[in-house]
């Protein structure tokens, strides 16, 4: 019998492990405390300083996994990158109160 974990703790999983692969560089220094750095878009990234309070959200989620399927956990940003449109990711980051 498989045990399975909720989502919120995978999200978590795969923010700490982004954060362990490139959690020293001089962009991460900028991060408040409770937040964290996502790369997000199409062609060219752009950062995006979020709360942690976003992993819980369903949608958000569905992004992280996204995510992992696309990029895996070893990405050569050093961080979460977010396989979606940076209008996409905005608008349901402000749904949440994200910015």
């Amino acid at each position: 019998m498989a045990i399975h974990m909720p989502r919120i703790i995978q999200a978590r999983q795969i923010l700490k492990r982004s954060l362990s692969n490139g959690g020293s560089t001089p962009a991460s220094m900028d991060i408040p405390k409770g937040y964290f750095a996502i790369y997000v878009g199409e062609q060219e990234k752009k950062r995006f300083v979020v709360p942690v309070s976003i992993l819980s959200e369903p949608r958000f989620q569905e992004l992280l996994h996204q995510s992992e399927q696309e990029f895996g956990y070893n990405n050569p940003m050093g961080g979460i990158t977010i396989p979606c449109s940076e209008d996409v990711f905005t608008d349901i980051a402000s749904r949440f109160g994200a910015f």
